[in-house]
């Protein structure tokens, strides 16, 4: 299956849960770094008040999210990078965030770019993992994926199954908005270590895979 049809034959909220398991690899040139997703997050587009498309809202900073299933989008708070990709077809800005993934590549070239930080701090949360990467820029934003570095291996022979996947509410939603602010649209491997905000007791024996 190529990108195109993968992230536009089904919903936003599968496709995120979907992702989970799979192999994110990103190249830069010398040193193929990565891991697999552990952690997701859908954004439903113009109707979605957590979505920085809500309403229809469109500018050069969000274009991404308008562009056709695969296309990626990178966003920056202050000096932090977060890397999403586009779902649907094109002018229906939805997307996912991939928030965390388990290393597997590259491991010393990622902990070199942490600044020397590694176990569950290399890579447990959106901003982590871009920083392991090496990205501090948004060079690839509205790149579709089969014209970037990035690579979402979608070959299930080499998907990891999550004995357990959670659904639950996305982090750093705005409480006042609680319908949205509580909608199970973060999953995530139950125990996983680098699941962001996964505290050390709920742990579980081979990081919660199968």
């Amino acid at each position: 299956m190529n990108y195109s049809t993968y992230f536009t034959n089904n919903s936003t909220a599968k496709i995120t849960a979907d992702l989970i398991g799979r192999p994110l690899t990103y190249n830069d040139g010398q040193h193929l770094m990565g891991g697999y997703i552990v952690e997701t997050e859908a954004y439903l587009g113009a109707r979605d008040r957590a979505a920085h498309s809500y309403g229809n809202r469109r500018s050069p900073a969000n274009e991404g999210l308008y562009r056709a299933g695969g296309t990626i989008y990178i966003y920056s708070q202050r000096q932090y990078f977060f890397f999403d990709v586009a779902t649907q077809e094109l002018d229906e800005p939805q997307g996912i965030l991939i928030r965390a993934i388990e290393p597997a590549w590259g491991i010393e070239q990622m902990t070199a770019n942490r600044g020397g930080k590694s176990g569950v701090l290399l890579t447990n949360g959106p901003a982590k993992m871009m920083q392991a990467f090496g990205i501090h820029d948004k060079h690839w934003n509205l790149r579709f994926l089969d014209d970037s570095p990035f690579s979402i291996d979608l070959d299930n022979a080499h998907k990891k199954h999550a004995a357990k996947i959670i659904a639950g509410p996305r982090v750093g939603i705005n409480q006042s908005e609680p319908e949205w602010a509580q909608k199970p649209l973060r999953y995530y491997v139950a125990g996983n270590p680098y699941v962001s905000r996964m505290k050390k007791r709920d742990y579980t024996e081979n990081h919660g895979w199968k």
